[in-house]
Formats: C-alpha cells, structure tokens, sequence
C-alpha cells in the first residue's frame, strides 16, 4: 500500500485521518491511531508501550509520552554498520492537547503491563495486528488506492510540522530522526507547494 510515485507511504489529510479513525470499532484501537497521528512515532513501538509509559501513577495523562529504546528502530551506523551494533534512543514526546483529551477519556485494561495487551494479556498486540487494524479501517473508508499504511501517520507527522513553517533541526529533535537527509526524505512537497514556494519570490 505505496503511493505510485517514490514508492512511499501516503500522507494523510485531516479528512481522511476523520474517514479512518471512524472506521476504528475499538477505543483501544482508536487511541493507538490517536497516538500514532500526534507522536509521529513508528508503530512498532506504538504497540510495545507500557501503561507506565503514558500514564502516572496515579492513571493521569503524563506529560511526555516515553518511547522505550528497544521498542524504537535502531539508526544504522552506515560505513561502520557491520562492526558496531546500530543504536537506539529513548524517544520522549510532549502530549498534544487533543491527544491529552483523548487519554483521560480512555481506560487502560485492569492488571495490564501493556496499553495495548494482546489476547492473552501477557504480551503486547504484534506489529502485523495492528497493520491489519489499520488495512481494515482504511477499506472500510474506501482509501484502499491511496497507499496508505503504518508509516503514513509518521509521513503526515512529520510534513504536517514542516508546513507549519518548524525548521528541520527541530524536526529532527522531535522525532528522534539522526540524519537530516534521511529526514527530508519524509517531507511530501506537492506542486502548489513548489508554485507558492517561487510566488514568495
């Protein structure tokens, strides 16, 4: 599910997030969209977070939400990928407005470790469950031929922020991102953006 130009995810419109998110049955599974559009975050990680990592103590909303090293991708080393291990950060995202409704509005399961248990309750749900969540939503909101998948929302994320005019260092800093160039490369630039770009000369 790629867009037929470079072969990468698809951005999302405000309107098609609302046509998806509808589409979500769960509020568990809802959140985890939520999540997934206001963090920017890869949704391999998504599904790994710990209660703990989204929720104080006390069950209020934290204020960052605290990506896990070892759930996040590992940056490649490049040159030197072969003789030294790739590294992982903790990533640490403030909590937008809307997302913060959306958390005190929701329950985490009694007894779970995870935001998102699977069905034995012991484990989180996999990467491949909540692709097919997503793939279900997006069919029934009719945006098969869009090429949308997992990585979209970071895709949207990411090229939401830049058209809000933020610089790409800060970019950088929000998502965790090591390579500007590898950055830039999520950054849709459509041809109204070009023709506006050279209109402000």
């Amino acid at each position: 599910m790629k867009n037929d130009r470079e072969g990468q995810a698809a951005i999302l419109s405000y309107a098609d997030c609302s046509k998806i998110r509808t589409q979500i049955r769960s509020r568990k599974y809802k959140l985890l969209f939520d999540l997934a559009y206001y963090t920017g975050e890869r949704w391999g990680a998504l599904v790994q977070l710990r209660v703990s990592d989204v929720y104080s103590e006390d069950g209020t909303p934290r204020e960052y939400i605290n990506f896990r090293a070892r759930t996040r991708k590992a940056k490649p080393n490049s040159k030197r990928k072969a003789q030294y291990p790739a590294k992982r950060k903790n990533r640490q995202v403030p909590v937008h407005l809307v997302l913060k409704e959306v958390l005190l509005g929701y329950k985490p399961e009694p007894d779970s470790l995870w935001l998102f248990p699977g069905r034995e309750g012991d484990k989180p749900i996999t990467l491949r469950w909540g692709d097919a969540i997503l793939r279900a939503a997006v069919e029934r909101a009719g945006l098969s031929v869009k090429g949308i998948s997992t990585h979209s929302t970071r895709r949207t994320f990411i090229t939401n922020l830049a058209n809000k005019g933020i610089n790409l260092a800060m970019i950088k800093k929000i998502t965790g991102h090591s390579d500007l160039k590898v950055l830039s490369a999520y950054i849709e630039v459509s041809d109204d953006d070009m023709k506006n770009a050279i209109a402000t000369l």
